[in-house]
């Protein structure tokens, strides 16, 4: 523990810590219009757990050798693997249309979070483990590379949750733009794609909420109280913040829940509502500022694996965060992504708080102390 205070990057560890807090008040706010307060001081509680262990789970991932998480990548993997096939059993619950979740009692957990980390660590030592004297990937690296993506994407696919496997294809190609590999193979599999997705929409394999999902994006009035619901009373609650907002506790659209689930997929119109502008602009800024954190600990780091892990966690959190963001402004359509580090969430925050942690791990190896 004594070289923890030398592994910190404490400007990422400062921005991680701001937004968080940030995201604690959301989740009250967006909560606080309960008829019953205690539901609300309820949620409140429950992420602040969420978040502290996140946080101590961060801390303990940060303090282990880069090559622990190397040499564990396997175990990782097979484990999510396995949480993802349990899904797919009775144990797994229906909620919003997906069977993400994994219910035992009072237990959930939503094992496609876990399923993101083990992938970076996956392809990080797939990618970054050069064989024979090469310096770049080989095409074998690539092609079981592609597997190891194909397995949780497969299973995730078959719940069905779009919005996370767009996020495990979206880290998978920022990895691979960034591992070396001929940049061919990141034209191929974008243009794979974008083919596969055609063929998935015009062959009617989408369910009819996700078909909808689609349709409202491109005509957000066509069906204003039905599909279309969700993204026209978002636009509305973040447009009516102006630029200061209307104060926190203070949002009559937030109050009044016209927008559903506004703790977690939508805490971000609680945001524009609320404080307006500038808090949605403060967000924006918090998610920059860690992105770009990360991304200087990659450039520092010597080792191929350990820049790896950092364009992995780089690339999830702003595809993510994009999404997100970009949903409830109407340029991207709804998914059931939480924004990261803000939305309100147990097994989404402590992922998150772990790829912060593995981010850590590798600035101390880049600064030398190992």
């Amino acid at each position: 523990m004594d070289r923890l205070p030398r592994r910190i990057d404490w400007a990422l560890l400062a921005a991680v810590a701001a937004l968080s807090l940030l995201g604690a008040l959301l989740v009250w706010a967006s909560t606080a219009g309960d008829t019953h307060p205690s539901e609300a001081l309820g949620y409140l509680q429950r992420h602040l757990l969420h978040l502290c262990i996140g946080a101590v789970l961060c801390l303990v991932v940060a303090c282990l050798d880069h090559r622990t998480s190397h040499a564990y990548a396997p175990v990782v993997f097979v484990a999510a693997v396995i949480g993802l096939v349990l899904v797919l059993t009775p144990l797994g619950a229906v909620i919003n249309g997906s069977r993400s979740w994994i219910v035992i009692g009072a237990f959930q957990a939503q094992p496609g979070e876990i399923a993101k980390i083990a992938l970076v660590l996956g392809v990080a030592a797939l990618l970054g483990e050069h064989r024979d004297g090469e310096h770049v990937p080989t095409t074998w690296d690539v092609l079981f590379s592609l597997v190891a993506l194909a397995v949780p994407l497969g299973l995730i696919l078959a719940q069905p949750d779009l919005g996370t496997a767009m996020v495990l294809g979206s880290l998978y190609l920022g990895m691979l733009a960034l591992s070396g590999a001929s940049v061919g193979w990141t034209i191929g599999l974008i243009s794979c794609g974008v083919l596969s997705a055609l063929a998935v929409w015009w062959s009617g394999l989408l369910k009819d909420y996700q078909i909808a999902r689609f349709t409202a994006f491109v005509d957000p009035m066509a069906d204003p109280r039905g599909a279309g619901y969700n993204a026209n009373q978002a636009i509305i609650s973040v447009g009516s913040g102006g630029f200061n907002g209307t104060g926190l506790f203070e949002g009559e659209q937030t109050s009044g829940r016209f927008v559903p689930e506004q703790h977690t997929d939508f805490i971000f119109t609680v945001a524009g509502e609320e404080l307006g502008f500038i808090g949605g602009g403060t967000i924006i800024a918090l998610i920059g500022v860690i992105v770009w954190r990360i991304l200087r600990v990659a450039a520092e780091c010597d080792q191929p694996y350990g820049r790896l892990v950092c364009a992995g966690v780089a690339a999830w959190l702003t595809f993510q965060s994009f999404i997100n963001i970009g949903m409830t402004v109407g340029i991207m359509p709804i998914t059931g992504l939480p924004l990261p580090l803000v939305s309100y969430g147990g097994t989404a925050t402590i992922a998150h708080f772990i790829a912060i942690g593995l981010v850590l791990s590798i600035h101390g190896r880049a600064r030398g102390f190992d």
